[in-house]
C-alpha cells in the first residue's frame, strides 16, 4: 500500500488568483481549462541538459519522482505576475502516508539567504545600517576578529550579503532534534557544540567571490544587534508579514503545532532523516520553512518593486540595488543571471533531505519554485525546463545537443565495471 502510494502522483491543485479575477463565468471555464492543459504538459514535459537531433527526451514528473527515488515533489508557477498555480505531489512522510499539498512547508535551505538580504536592507533602508563601512560598527554582542587575512581592508554588510566577504564556513550540517544546539555565537567561534569551525577571514573583502554561509550568519547578529530583537520576531514582524508568507516561519526546531504541516527529510537512496528532519540553529543561512506559493510571493513582490509597483518591504531603489551583480553573478541574497533578453533572479538550497530552487523573471513577470523532501536535486532542472519549455520562456531552455551511435557488445563490454 505505501510502496504504491509512493510511486503515484496524489496532488491537491491550487488555482490561485488567476480564474478569480475573471469577469465572466465562460472565461474563467476557459482559462480555468488552458491552466489544466499547461499543469498536464508540465507533469508530461521533464527535459535533460542534453537532446538529440532527431528526438525529443521527454519523460513524465511521475517516471521522473520514480526514477530518481524522490518521495515528494511541490512546484508552483508564476505567470504575468500571478500565481497561475501549485500543486504537490506525492508524499510528505512515507509512513504516516502524508500528502504534499500546496501547503505543505519544506526546509528552504539557503533560499533563507533571499529574505534574510531583504531584512538586512530594511534596516539600510530605514538609515539604521550602511552597506559600506565596518561590520564592527553595528556587531556590539560579538566583533569579528580580524587578522592579517583580511590585509587591513574592513569587511562590510555589503560583503556578507553578496559573499565577497572572504570569509570561511560555506554551509552547515544540522544537529539531531535533540542535539544541544549551539547559540549563534558560539557557531561564530567555531566553540563546541557547534559542529563547524569559527568564521574568519581566509582572504580580503572584495577581492573575490566565495560562498559563506557564516557570512549570512553574521549579518543575522547584526540585525539582532541593532534591533535588540529576536531574529525570528524581527523577521516575521518586518519581512514573512508583509510579503504575506503567512505559513512560512524561521524558527529552528520547528513549532511542535506545525509539525503535521512539514515534510520528512529522505536520503538519495530513500532512507529517512533520523527525527525525519535535522535542525539548523544558523536561522538567516538556513533556517526557513516554507512552500512554493509563499516564496512566489515573495518573487512577485520582488518583480513589481522592480518594476517600480510595489513598495511592501522595500523600496523600488533598494530592490534595484539588491538584483544588481557586484562580483561574478552575485547580488545581495541573490544570483543574477541572462538568458537572452530576459534578467533573472535565483537562489537553490539545499540542507539534508531537502533541495529547493526558485527562478524569476525581472523582465516578463514569470517564475518557478521547486521544493522536494529528497537530496537528490536532480530532478529540479528537469522540472524548470519543462516550465519553461510549456510556458515558452524565450533563450530559457538550449540542451546541449549530443549525436546518438551505436556500440557493437564487444566494446560496450570491455567498459564493464569502469
Amino acid at each position: 500500500m505505501i510502496q504504491t502510494l509512493k510511486v503515484k502522483l496524489l496532488l491537491y491543485s491550487s488555482f490561485l488568483l488567476y480564474c478569480s479575477s475573471q469577469p465572466a463565468h465562460c472565461q474563467s471555464d476557459s482559462i480555468f481549462t488552458l491552466i489544466a492543459d499547461r499543469i498536464q504538459r508540465v507533469e508530461n514535459s521533464l527535459l535533460s541538459w542534453v537532446q538529440t537531433p532527431d528526438t525529443s527526451l521527454k519523460w513524465s514528473l511521475e517516471e521522473r519522482m520514480k526514477y530518481h527515488q524522490i518521495n515528494g515533489v511541490s512546484i508552483a508557477v508564476i505567470h504575468n505576475y500571478k500565481i497561475e498555480w501549485a500543486k504537490g505531489y506525492g508524499l510528505a512522510d512515507i509512513h504516516e502516508e502524508r500528502l504534499v499539498t500546496d501547503h505543505t512547508l519544506f526546509q528552504a535551505a539557503s533560499i533563507t539567504k533571499s529574505i534574510n538580504a531583504i531584512g538586512a536592507l530594511k534596516l539600510v533602508q530605514e538609515g539604521k545600517l550602511d552597506l559600506n563601512v565596518d561590520i564592527n560598527q553595528y556587531l556590539t554582542s560579538w566583533k569579528f576578529p580580524y587578522d592579517s587575512s583580511s590585509k587591513g581592508k574592513k569587511i562590510t554588510l555589503k560583503n556578507l550579503l553578496n559573499h565577497t566577504g572572504g570569509l570561511t564556513v560555506s554551509g552547515f550540517p544540522g544537529y539531531l532534534l535533540n542535539d544541544t544546539l549551539p547559540t549563534l555565537i558560539q557557531v561564530l567561534n567555531g566553540q563546541k557544540p557547534s559542529k563547524t569551525p569559527a568564521v574568519r577571514s581566509e582572504f580580503e573583502p572584495g577581492f573575490k567571490y566565495q560562498y559563506s554561509g557564516g557570512g549570512s550568519c553574521i549579518s543575522q547578529l547584526i540585525i539582532m544587534d541593532v534591533t535588540h530583537m529576536p531574529y525570528s520576531k524581527y523577521m516575521l514582524q518586518n519581512v514573512l508579514k508583509p510579503l504575506q508568507m503567512d505559513e512560512s516561519f524561521i524558527i529552528q526546531p520547528p513549532p511542535a503545532d506545525r509539525k503535521n504541516d512539514l515534510a520528512t527529510g529522505y536520503y538519495k537512496d530513500g532512507r529517512e532523516v533520523e527525527g525525519k528532519y535535522l535542525v539548523y540553529p544558523e536561522l538567516g543561512a538556513a533556517g526557513l520553512w516554507t512552500n512554493p506559493t509563499d516564496l512566489c510571493k515573495y518573487i512577485i513582490e520582488t518583480q513589481l518593486s522592480y518594476q517600480g509597483k510595489s513598495s511592501k518591504v522595500l523600496s523600488p531603489e533598494m530592490t534595484r540595488l539588491r538584483l544588481t551583480p557586484f562580483i561574478d553573478y552575485s547580488a545581495l541574497g541573490v544570483f543574477i543571471e541572462k538568458k537572452g533578453n530576459s534578467t533573472y533572479f535565483l537562489h537553490s538550497g539545499g540542507n539534508t533531505g531537502f533541495m529547493s530552487e526558485y527562478w524569476g523573471d525581472l523582465n516578463n513577470g514569470n517564475g518557478v519554485v521547486v521544493m522536494l523532501n529528497s537530496d537528490n536535486r536532480t530532478i529540479i532542472q528537469e522540472i524548470v525546463n519543462s516550465v519553461a519549455f510549456v510556458y515558452q520562456w524565450k533563450d530559457f531552455y538550449k540542451p546541449v545537443i549530443k549525436k546518438v551511435i551505436s556500440l557493437r557488445d564487444a566494446i560496450t563490454t570491455s567498459y564493464a565495471g569502469e
